[in-house]
């Protein structure tokens, strides 16, 4: 004859061992949620405590110079834009005609611990000519002037010094036109001239222009390249 108790029993034990599985499922998913949590938490604590700067040039075709910069490690982030014209918000059809002022520009963050103002200044003057007005090669126009974009006023003093030794030294032809003035009315580049030369390496402006541009900057730059 069937014990009903017993198998009452056995079933409030199942019970108990299945709830207690379950409980220990949930405190396990818990926990594990509240690690990632956790950890994600002081990874996001960690970059907001990594002070970046910024800075913003203009040397030409912004593609080139985008180019250039993002490949210097500390560099974090590269965008092209406009900035110092008078027209709001310009459209790059807009800029082009050399109307609004604007000039071409990248807009760079970078963590100072890894590479300096100086050292950006450096890559800057030696990857475009700073002594043709409003033309860098074939691309002429207002919009390819030279200028070092400041945001304080370090920036400002290191860049008038290091243009001032530059033409002290003679290591141009001729005087350096690079104009030095604070960074204004900047406005973000349309999307499709975002990472331009690593998006279409085989369009032609970036085979025969700045590919080679890009080789040379390499060989004078190597140690300060991302890996």
């Amino acid at each position: 004859m069937i014990d009903r108790k017993l198998i009452f029993k056995r079933i409030k034990i199942l019970d108990i061992k299945y709830l207690s599985f379950a409980w220990i499922l949930f405190l396990n998913t818990f926990i594990l949620s509240a690690c990632n949590t956790s950890v994600s938490d002081t990874k996001n604590k960690i970059m907001e405590n990594v002070q970046l700067d910024t800075a913003t040039f203009g040397a030409g075709c912004f593609w080139c110079v985008e180019a250039i910069f993002a490949e210097l490690k500390g560099v974090k982030h590269v965008e092209s834009g406009y900035c110092n014209g008078h027209v709001k918000n310009p459209s790059y059809k807009e800029v082009c005609t050399g109307t609004t002022g604007h000039a071409e520009v990248i807009q760079l963050h970078y963590d100072p611990s890894e590479i300096s103002f100086d050292e950006l200044l450096e890559v800057f003057w030696m990857t475009h000519d700073p002594t043709t007005l409003n033309r860098q090669g074939a691309d002429v126009g207002t919009q390819y002037r030279s200028g070092v974009y400041y945001h304080n006023d370090e920036q400002k003093q290191k860049a008038q010094l290091y243009k001032e030794k530059l033409n002290a030294s003679g290591a141009y032809d001729a005087a350096i036109v690079t104009e030095i003035v604070a960074i204004n009315n900047y406005y973000k580049a349309e999307d499709y001239h975002q990472n331009y030369f690593a998006n279409n390496p085989d369009q032609g402006y970036c085979s025969y222009v700045i590919k080679p541009k890009m080789d040379k900057f390499k060989k004078v730059f190597g140690d300060k390249l991302k890996k």
